[in-house]
């Protein structure tokens, strides 16, 4: 197979994942949901992977192809993500990731319930590696860390209420487990909400805007995904995009 047919059949196969931007430093891409960031004990497809097979197909790059992970969104989640395409970028982004004040994540959820029409969340969380589980747990509990949040109410539709929130901290299922943990697991949430929630349902989770400064040129710049219009998205017409 010439390298030609090797781009044409690609091309004809790419995995339809939206990019949201490209340049020398970075690729921002919007998260399918249900697919892991990184390779796992599933087995399955991986957005890195597929992410670096494109690069190395479309720029027809030898050898490895670089893409450093910066940060993650858990598998059922989808939305905003940026990857850095050099070492120097990942290295840069990575440390804007672990400064507060450096980046603003925003996110829409589904939860149930009315919930508060704004708000501050502040737990401590403590995660169980062996379980994948996140607990909240008191202040002085080994291993600890403090999780905020700030939230608004966007809607109501019956039992449903749409959020956005802002991450102060970005703790493992801390959203998930913050929500859960007042009474309005988000929907569709089979690790935080089984009470609530139908098996099958896909969680209602989504990384909605993105705003970090950029690794070389050092302007801001922000990134921006709306859920697909699909249950129960779509109960709440254009609030997400508000």
């Amino acid at each position: 197979m010439t390298r030609e047919d090797e781009i044409k059949m690609y091309t004809q196969t790419r995995p339809a994942i939206r990019i949201l931007h490209e340049d020398n430093h970075l690729l921002v891409v919007e998260k399918p949901v249900n697919l892991p960031v990184q390779a796992d004990a599933s087995g399955d497809e991986d957005l890195l992977s597929l992410l670096k097979k494109d690069l190395k197909v479309r720029y027809q790059k030898p050898g490895n192809v670089f893409l450093g992970l910066v940060h993650r969104l858990d598998r059922p989640t989808g939305g905003v993500m940026v990857f850095a395409k050099t070492s120097k970028a990942a290295s840069r982004l990575s440390d804007s990731f672990r400064e507060k004040q450096a980046v603003d994540k925003v996110y829409l959820a589904v939860v149930h319930g009315k919930a508060p029409s704004a708000g501050t969340l502040k737990h401590h969380l403590w995660k169980d590696q062996k379980r994948n589980r996140v607990f909240v747990v008191p202040a002085g509990h080994r291993g600890a860390k403090e999780a905020v949040l700030h939230f608004e109410r966007l809607a109501v539709c019956g039992p449903l209420s749409l959020m956005r929130i802002r991450l102060e901290t970005g703790r493992s299922h801390q959203i998930r487990v913050q929500f859960s943990e007042i009474g309005h697991p988000l929907h569709g949430d089979q690790k935080y909400g089984t009470a609530r929630n139908k098996p099958g349902q896909q969680l209602a989770l989504w990384a909605h805007r993105l705003t970090l400064p950029h690794p070389v040129k050092k302007e801001e710049m922000t990134f921006v995904s709306f859920p697909p219009q699909t249950d129960p998205w779509m109960k709440f017409g254009d609030f997400g995009a508000k």
